[in-house]
């Protein structure tokens, strides 16, 4: 049973240490027209898995430049032979298309389960053992069935997604479970619509900006740029004053929904503290001053970013976690061979 303590979660990168890996990075994947960019994605996936820590224990990533490139170009030789045939043969890229849609839940699963795996907490691997099949429900024919109800199901789908995610997911042996009610998927849901309705019909008034003279304008923008200026200004000024709020309410309720929501084998429960208001400004103030530096307050954002959610989680043991962590060293130790024979493929699937 839980004792009631919390084990805070921690990032113990700073910006100037990341600046020089980013910038690194950058650099190289300049100098090399892109090729090294997958070893940059391993030293960012590491450095900030390596800077996270909880009840003293950090995590880790362990895949490397040549599994990421080697799914890259897998997945770019696919899509080049795709184009040739779509032009040279429509008939054929008809089928392929068919094809496509038939193998994407399985490359979904595929770049989950490698991310997964490529990740350890305290020496322990992840694992995900979602199925295709399912992913083929949850992520083609729910988002169709929610579309044809005009979307009023989306928290449906939401909820769907994430118990997909989370209840395939395993820290060594040990599972994760994500069970919660509906209701605080609509709330968060009603809650984004709500603001984007009532600051973004607000805004129109105050400013008179009208969709309709929006879309004139640009459309005859050659005959008439100097109109053009003013109403894009306002068009950006309504997305920052109505979705990047309605955004940040969304992310921080649902985020808080999620961990306080989820558990891990043995009693282990986590909890979330982040705010709405906390996150608008700090992605309101990260993009003014990586705007403003011309990118290269990039890292510094990303830090402070990390920082923050890190603070504002928090891990609920129900028992020692060194017990916890003993075991599943002891019970996983003959898989690690199995982490080897991955491609890399990863089609942007958060996880």
């Amino acid at each position: 049973m839980s004792d009631g303590t919390f084990e805070k979660f921690k990032f113990t990168g700073n910006a100037k240490e990341w600046f020089g890996i980013w910038i690194v990075n950058i650099l190289l994947s300049i100098v090399t027209i892109g090729i090294y960019s997958a070893w940059a994605k391993v030293r960012t996936k590491k450095y900030f898995a390596n800077h996270t820590y909880v009840a003293d224990r950090n995590f880790d990533y362990h895949a490397t430049g040549k599994q990421i490139l080697i799914g890259r170009l897998i997945v770019i030789g696919g899509y080049i032979l795709f184009n040739i045939v779509l032009i040279a043969l429509p008939i054929l890229g008809l089928f392929l298309v068919l094809g496509l849609i038939a193998v994407m839940p399985w490359l979904i699963v595929r770049s989950i389960a490698f991310n997964a795996r490529m990740t350890s907490f305290s020496n322990v691997r992840f694992n995900f053992l979602g199925t295709a099949g399912k992913a083929f429900l949850v992520f083609f024919i729910y988002p169709i069935l929610t579309a044809l109800t005009a979307y009023t199901t989306a928290p449906f789908l939401s909820r769907a997604v994430q118990r997909f995610t989370i209840n395939n997911y395993r820290l060594g042996t040990a599972s994760f479970n994500f069970d919660s009610a509906i209701g605080p998927f609509y709330k968060a849901f009603l809650a984004a619509i709500a603001w984007f309705v009532v600051a973004g019909g607000l805004g129109m008034i105050v400013t008179g900006f009208n969709f309709l003279e929006f879309a004139s304008a640009m459309e005859n923008a050659e005959n008439n740029p100097e109109a053009i200026g003013p109403i894009i200004g306002m068009f950006y000024l309504l997305l920052f004053v109505a979705v990047l709020p309605a955004a940040m309410i969304y992310y921080a309720m649902i985020r808080n929904t999620i961990f306080n929501a989820a558990t891990l084998e043995g009693g282990h429960r986590f909890n979330s503290t982040v705010t709405a208001g906390k996150m608008l400004w700090l992605a309101i103030s990260n993009l003014v001053v990586v705007v403003c530096t011309l990118g290269l307050m990039l890292p510094w954002a990303q830090v402070r970013m990390s920082k923050y959610l890190a603070e504002n989680t928090d891990l609920i043991p129900g028992g020692s976690l060194d017990d916890f962590i003993g075991t599943q060293q002891k019970e996983t130790s003959a898989l690690g061979d199995a982490f080897t024979d991955l491609e890399g493929i990863d089609v942007g699937m958060p996880i």
